[in-house]
């Protein structure tokens, strides 16, 4: 008995420090009912995949973009690590043609800096191309929200960082959705927003996807 004990303190000791080092697991529930979706319905590989947090998961894609097959892997509250954690599953698993990411948000959110941001960004794209070299992606500027923007400083900061080391590489885009997001005033409008400030409306995904729309169409992502 005495030796069990011992055991399981130090099993518990060695643990939950890696456990710790793995926050990412959180999201495992959320990951499996993506396996279950892809074991029902096959998705078309060389399409076009959407990643990221809440921002893409309550993106109604048929309606933005129809006639479309494009395969939605959004899950709301993940941040850019939570994508590479599961990069396997949620990307390299469907060789798309063009992934688009829209995470860094809760990151900031979160107190991750501007730097970090950028940086995981980096190592998503080449997580992505080492495997699929040939895959475009585009990433999604973090938006301006009302509730959070007291953050943005910090999140354009980041938007920055990324828009300049997307022009080192033929395969990478930025897509500049913050700046029509914002009024005259500098300030986030109103109308694009749900009632939290944070999500977006009906509007707001228009601004979007008018935003999104030409850069799949000039890179013939016409998946029917």
């Amino acid at each position: 008995m005495r030796q069990f004990l011992i055991f399981a303190a130090l099993f518990g000791f060695v643990l939950t420090p890696l456990m710790a080092e793995n926050p990412s697991s959180k999201w495992e529930p959320a990951i499996q009912k993506f396996v279950e979706q892809d074991k029902a319905s096959a998705p078309p590989e060389n399409g076009v995949l959407f990643v990221g947090s809440s921002s893409i998961r309550l993106w109604d894609l048929e309606k933005s973009f129809p006639e479309k097959n494009y395969l939605n892997r959004g899950f709301g509250g993940s941040q850019i690590a939570d994508s590479i954690a599961f990069v396997d599953q949620l990307v390299l698993k469907h060789q798309p043609k063009v992934v688009l990411m829209y995470a860094g948000d809760n990151d900031i959110a979160a107190g991750k800096s501007a730097q970090t941001v950028a940086q995981d960004f980096k190592t998503f794209q080449m997580k992505v191309n080492a495997k699929l070299p040939d895959t475009k992606i585009m990433y999604i500027a973090i938006k301006p929200s009302i509730k959070r923007w007291d953050m943005y400083p910090k999140m354009s900061a980041a938007n920055q960082l990324i828009a300049e080391y997307c022009k080192t590489d033929d395969r990478l885009t930025y897509l500049d959705i913050a700046s029509p997001m914002l009024g005259e005033d500098g300030t986030p409008k109103p109308g694009l927003f749900a009632k939290d400030g944070l999500h977006l409306n009906e509007a707001g995904y228009e601004v979007w996807t008018s935003v999104v729309a030409p850069h799949l169409n000039a890179s013939n992502c016409a998946t029917e």
